[in-house]
């Protein structure tokens, strides 16, 4: 080997050993990542074998985050969806009846085994002047619905939480006097179970920003209360 040659090899050397070092730092991401991907498998659940739930309501589902805190508490086999409508209400000749909105329609697309109605704080507006037993017959029609699609499913019915002052109409009287009734009448003659969160929120009227919407500790207690309904009442939905 010549001067010169020796030369070269030196100077080659660094080289050399950044290439190897490269080497081994893509050898151990890739493996990394390979076993991040084996992982993500093992916990992968299939949308078709996903348990589908439905949160049907009006601004407390839709802009509560309740769905959304829901689909965390009960996981990957759940798909919990949101199809709350702001300003809507069970009566058919009120100003936004749930039924006649896409959302409906979309959630009974869906196909769910596990359907959560919390309907009825618009139906305690002020100025409503339809009677009770228009609520009644609309709030079983829209059970009706959701009982007439394929499958087996298990619907859950929401007493809603208490209205406090505020500037949006709502009273919190005729909601316990006319729509909470309708409601328990309606959950007795269908033998289906009723989650009270009427109750569980009367004490705390901290947790209502504005009277009638919760604030996110206020849906934090809600969702708590939803995961043990679905986790007690549902056992094998869908089937």
């Amino acid at each position: 080997m010549t001067e010169t040659d020796g030369e070269d090899e030196r100077r080659m050397m660094p080289i050399k050993k950044k290439l190897e070092a490269l080497g081994i730092a893509i050898l151990i991401f890739s493996s990394g990542f390979m076993m991040l991907f084996l992982g993500s498998i093992g916990n992968w659940v299939s949308p078709a074998s996903q348990i589908h739930v439905a949160c049907i309501g009006d601004s407390l589902t839709e802009k509560s985050g309740y769905p959304e805190n829901l689909q965390a508490m009960l996981g990957i086999n759940y798909w919990v969806r949101n199809f709350g409508v702001s300003g809507s209400a069970v009566v058919l000749n009120s100003e936004r009846p749930y039924m006649n909105q896409s959302a409906f329609r979309n959630a009974k697309a869906f196909q769910p085994s596990i359907v959560i109605i919390m309907l009825g704080t618009n139906d305690a507006h002020e100025k409503a002047n339809e009677s009770i037993g228009d609520f009644s017959l609309a709030y079983e029609k829209l059970i009706d619905e959701f009982e007439a699609l394929e499958g087996n499913q298990q619907i859950l019915l929401v007493k809603p939480p208490p209205i406090f002052d505020n500037d949006l109409g709502l009273n919190n009287t005729k909601l316990e006097q006319d729509v909470i009734p309708s409601i328990e009448q309606a959950a007795n003659a269908l033998s289906l179970p009723v989650i009270d969160a009427h109750a569980t929120l009367i004490q705390h009227p901290e947790y209502f920003g504005d009277g009638v919407h919760l604030t996110n500790e206020g849906a934090m207690l809600h969702t708590s209360e939803i995961y043990q309904a679905v986790t007690s009442n549902c056992t094998n939905p869908g089937s």
